[in-house]
């Protein structure tokens, strides 16, 4: 299941690329630049998010068979 963050990077990677897209269309460099920015921020901020959620679960998973036995 997807958390906040990841979900946040995901948008954020969104508006990056329709930044960049319009800043390629209209020529405008520097808006061009601040959407690939923005886009790439947003991978990385989904990436450490999914790293995050799947440690938890892991954590849990873990914490789990400890307590089980298995």
């Amino acid at each position: 299941m997807f958390n906040i963050d990841e979900i946040k990077g995901k948008a954020r990677q969104v508006v990056g690329a329709i930044k960049e897209n319009l800043g390629w269309l209209t020529n405008d460099h520097k808006a061009e630049g601040e959407g690939k920015d923005e886009r790439i921020e947003g991978k990385v901020q989904e990436h450490d998010a999914r790293v995050r959620r799947e440690a938890e679960e892991t954590e849990e998973e873990l914490a789990g068979r400890a307590a089980g036995g298995k």
